[in-house]
């Protein structure tokens, strides 16, 4: 799941450069689908195993889900502030582990549940300075209305997508799972992109490129993830993602972090090792 973090924090980091060569949004869904089809198939042809899966009905749900949240977190990401859109899109995993408990009957264990509340404590200690700047009862006028909506979007999304993806991975193979998302990105972001096509030129090639292998080196592991324990738990290690996002939007875009968004990420980095404390303890 660290792995997976620091995949998709990387990925955020190119979706937020390629966007700086007037890229259209639907542009680079579309690109990072294309590159995690390649190599989604390729994978499931290495393994002897039929792409459509078992449950093609659940897996074109949480394809299409998933597609709805990249758009949402990929315009979210290029309008906001690196690090500020990452806080916002990690909202999902208390969505996740509300609706794993209604429709997966996942129980909540005290240690998520103490991950969680440091995690969401680190958040609010990053959010100060909006808090501050825009007064008491109004610390989230300070970031764009639009944009905010659409990070929430995709955290609800996303968490609806990784329910799916746990109850999938009972049945399914994990790069069966993978592959049905850019299966249903592909065609559904090409079809609404239309005439808007703009030809990238070298560096944005580059950059697309990144965004679909690292979103991959992303899936991978949060699917990894997904298939060996609880939708909750695992989630809840995403928090990391955070930090590393934090620290590419201070070294590639000088968005130095504040002194909040330091405390907030050291909060976030102790729920996610809070976390494991129990399996330590047990070895």
């Amino acid at each position: 799941m660290l792995i997976s973090a620091l995949g998709f924090a990387l990925m955020a980091a190119c979706v937020k450069a390629v966007s700086a060569y007037a890229i259209p949004l639907l542009e680079i869904v579309a690109a990072r689908a294309a590159i995690s089809l390649l190599i989604s198939y390729l994978d499931v042809k290495r393994k002897g195993i039929s792409v459509w899966g078992n449950e093609r009905g659940l897996l074109f749900a949480r394809g299409l889900v998933g597609s709805l949240a990249l758009v949402c977190v990929y315009y979210a990401v290029s309008t906001l502030p690196l690090a500020e859109a990452s806080v916002l899109q990690f909202t999902y995993p208390a969505f996740t582990a509300l609706l794993a408990l209604i429709f997966l009957r996942e129980a909540i264990q005290l240690r998520t549940l103490l991950c969680l509340g440091f995690s969401f404590f680190g958040l609010l200690v990053m959010l100060q300075p909006q808090w501050q700047e825009s007064g008491l009862g109004g610390g989230m006028d300070a970031l764009p209305l639009f944009s905010l909506v659409a990070a929430l979007a995709g955290a609800f999304g996303s968490a609806v997508a990784y329910v799916l993806v746990r109850r999938l991975s009972q049945t399914e193979d994990s790069s069966v799972i993978i592959f049905y998302f850019p299966l249903v990105a592909l065609p559904g972001s090409l079809l609404f992109l239309g005439q808007d096509f703009v030809m990238p030129s070298l560096p944005a090639l580059l950059l697309l490129l990144g965004v679909g292998v690292f979103t991959q080196i992303g899936q991978v592991g949060l699917t990894k993830a997904m298939a060996l324990e609880g939708a909750a738990k695992v989630s809840a290690y995403a928090y990391v993602q955070v930090v590393f996002a934090a620290l590419l939007g201070w070294f590639f875009f000088q968005e130095i972090p504040s002194l909040w968004t330091l405390l907030g990420g050291v909060l976030i980095l102790f729920g996610a090792l809070a976390n494991s404390w129990p399996q330590r303890r047990n070895c």
